[in-house]
């Protein structure tokens, strides 16, 4: 049976509450399975975090053009081809062009890519691109400025539905993550709970949302425009069904899918 799914706004809410929580009950173990129909196992002597390096000459990137402003990341099709794949050929149809920032949750992160502004899609996608199974990978985590696919739906078998687990599937809007609040004691919980002192180090520094931990598929990371990411995800918003809307119209102009050049500005997050 497939199911519609809220993850994203179950997770978020989790998240924003997680100081009553321990991040062990979720968070770093080697091996994840709970939600996951592949387990995904880190194989410390190769786990390795990507999104912490600068893009390359040659690395394909995407430049997102909003009435705010402009984000641009570096795409890891090595590590979740399909997701990759099936965002590259929306962005190169124009599908994205003209379409709506309709989640900004509270400075955490913000939606995009919907023809809709109240984040619906009523049909406007065919339903292979909404129904790309979620990709997880050891070398990519939800640090600030990655990109997330929205899980859209997921099937589960009757022993799935009792004990955990299911295939989860993804589709064409998109997350760029912005960061919850690392007080001293969470920074705490995340060292105490994380298999790899390196992952935890960067939660600290770079910012981001641990408790989304392989929970999404991770398309890309930010290199340039950080400022647009804080800007998008802490708009002033209005409850809309699943989603927390902003009140003042935001749109995605465009999607543009290039390569990382000679030249191309950096930034420090």
């Amino acid at each position: 049976m497939t199911k519609k799914n809220n993850f994203p706004k179950m997770l978020i809410l989790m998240t924003l509450t997680m100081g009553a929580f321990s991040l062990a009950l979720m968070l770093f173990a080697t091996t994840r399975d709970q939600n996951n129909n592949k387990p995904i196992s880190i194989d410390l002597s190769t786990f390795r975090l990507v999104q912490l390096e600068e893009p390359k000459v040659g690395d394909p990137i995407a430049i997102v053009d909003t009435t705010i402003g402009e984000v641009r990341f570096r795409l890891y099709p090595e590590y979740a081809p399909e997701a990759v794949n099936n965002f590259v050929s929306l962005a190169e149809s124009g599908a994205y062009n003209d379409t709506y920032v309709f989640d900004a949750q509270n400075g955490a992160y913000s939606a995009m890519g919907a023809p809709n502004r109240n984040g619906s899609i009523n049909g406007s996608y065919s339903q292979g691109s909404e129904h790309v199974e979620r990709e997880l990978h050891q070398n990519l985590w939800p640090f600030r400025g990655a990109v997330c696919m929205l899980n859209t739906s997921y099937d589960q078998t009757l022993k799935e539905k009792i004990f955990g687990g299911g295939t989860y599937y993804c589709g064409s809007r998109f997350i760029i993550l912005n960061s919850v609040k690392f007080t001293e004691e969470f920074s705490q919980d995340v060292r105490d709970s994380s298999f790899s002192p390196e992952l935890a180090e960067a939660f600290i520094k770079q910012g981001g949302i641990p408790n989304f931990s392989q929970q999404m598929t991770i398309i890309g990371q930010t290199y340039k425009g950080y400022d647009i990411v804080d800007k998008l995800a802490s708009l002033e918003n209005q409850e809309s069904g699943d989603y927390l809307m902003p009140k003042e119209e935001i749109k995605v102009i465009s999607v543009k899918i290039d390569k990382f050049a000679d030249g191309d500005e950096i930034e420090k997050r």
